[in-house]
C-alpha cells in the first residue's frame, strides 16, 4: 500500500527544494491574504503549504509529519483499511485550510503579511495521532525525557496562544493553532470516544 504521508513528504521536499532557488516561484506560492481577497488567488491556500524559508524550516516539518504520520497512518489502516488515506488526506489538506482562516481574517488587509511552509496541515496531524493516542510518548528538542501527548497538547496550545499575543516571532502561531484544532476536531469526527478517553487522563 503506497504511504499517504510519505507521497506528502516527497513532494513537498521536491518543491520546497526548487523554490530554495527561485524567488519568483516562492513569491508566487506566499499565502498572502490580501491578495486571496482582492486578486482572487485562492490557490495560494494549498500553494504555501508546499514550500519553506529553509532546510532547518523544511526538515523540521517533515520530520514531524513523517513519524507522527506514519504513526497514525498504521494506526488507521489497521482501523479503516483504504479509508485510512482518504482520512489522512482530509485532515492534511483540511488543516492546512483551517491553518489560514485565522491568519486571513487578521490580515487581509495588510498587504504585506506572508507566510509559508507546512506548520498548519502538520500541527493537524500531530494533535490528531497525539488525541489518538494520547499515552503516545514525544520528545521535544534540548529534552530528554518523554512527555505523554495529553500532557504536551494543552501545554503546546497554551504556549502558542500566549505567542501569539505577544508576538514578534516571525512565527504564524495562530496558523499552527488552527491546525491543531482541525486536528482535534477530525478525529472527534471519526471517533469521538477519543475525546473522552482524552480528557480522562486530564481530569
Amino acid at each position: 500500500m503506497i504511504s499517504v504521508i510519505l507521497v506528502i513528504v516527497i513532494l513537498t521536499v521536491l518543491i520546497s527544494y526548487q523554490g530554495f532557488s527561485n524567488s519568483d516561484f516562492i513569491d508566487k506560492s506566499f499565502f498572502i491574504p490580501h491578495r486571496v481577497k482582492y486578486n482572487k488567488e485562492y490557490y495560494r491556500v494549498f500553494s504555501h503549504i508546499f514550500i519553506h524559508a529553509d532546510w532547518t524550516h523544511l526538515s523540521f516539518n517533515m520530520i514531524s509529519l513523517y513519524f507522527l504520520g506514519s504513526f497514525l497512518e498504521d494506526q488507521w489502516n489497521y482501523n479503516f483499511g483504504t479509508q485510512a488515506n482518504y482520512y489522512l488526506i482530509v485532515l492534511y489538506f483540511g488543516g492546512a485550510i483551517v491553518a489560514t482562516l485565522w491568519p486571513y481574517f487578521r490580515n487581509a488587509e495588510n498587504p504585506a503579511y506572508r507566510s509559508l511552509g507546512a506548520s498548519g496541515a502538520v500541527s493537524a496531524v500531530i494533535f490528531a495521532a497525539m488525541l489518538w493516542n494520547p499515552q503516545l510518548e514525544l520528545y521535544l528538542m534540548f529534552i530528554p525525557i518523554p512527555i505523554k501527548a495529553y500532557v504536551l497538547a494543552p501545554l503546546y496550545l497554551i504556549f502558542e496562544y500566549y505567542s501569539m499575543k505577544r508576538g514578534g516571532s516571525g512565527i504564524a502561531h495562530d496558523a499552527h493553532i488552527g491546525g491543531a484544532l482541525f486536528g482535534i476536531l477530525f478525529v472527534l469526527l471519526i471517533d469521538f470516544n477519543k475525546g473522552i478517553d482524552f480528557l480522562s487522563l486530564l481530569l
